[in-house]
C-alpha cells in the first residue's frame, strides 16, 4: 500500500435534539463538498442554554480526508499552462491606444 497524506479540518455541527445528531450533521454536511472523508473525531461538546433550558447541542469535530497529490499537481499544471498562454506584451496596454 502506498503512503497516503490526509488533511484535517475543524468543523462544528449543531442539533436541537442531541450531540449524536450534531456530530452526524457535521459529517454529512461536510461530505456534500469534501471527497474521501476518513475519520471524524469529536473533540469538544457543548450546549447553548436559554432561560435555563438546553436549546442547542454543539460538537466540534476534527475531520480528516485523503489529500490527493496527483489532483493538486494536475490542477497546478493546468493553471500554469493557462498562464503561459498570456501574451505579456499586451498586459497593461489600453484598448484603442
Amino acid at each position: 500500500m502506498p503512503n497516503s497524506t490526509y488533511k484535517i479540518v475543524k468543523i462544528v455541527g449543531t442539533s436541537k435534539t442531541s450531540w449524536e445528531e450534531a456530530a452526524r450533521a457535521a459529517v454529512e454536511s461536510a461530505g456534500e463538498s469534501v471527497a474521501d472523508l476518513r475519520i471524524a473525531e469529536v473533540v469538544q461538546m457543548d450546549m447553548t442554554i436559554d432561560n435555563g433550558k438546553v436549546v442547542l447541542f454543539r460538537v466540534r469535530v476534527n475531520l480528516s480526508f485523503k489529500y490527493h497529490v496527483e489532483k493538486v499537481i494536475s490542477e497546478s499544471y493546468k493553471k500554469a499552462k493557462d498562464i503561459s498562454r498570456i501574451d505579456v506584451r499586451t498586459l497593461g496596454k489600453r484598448k484603442g491606444g
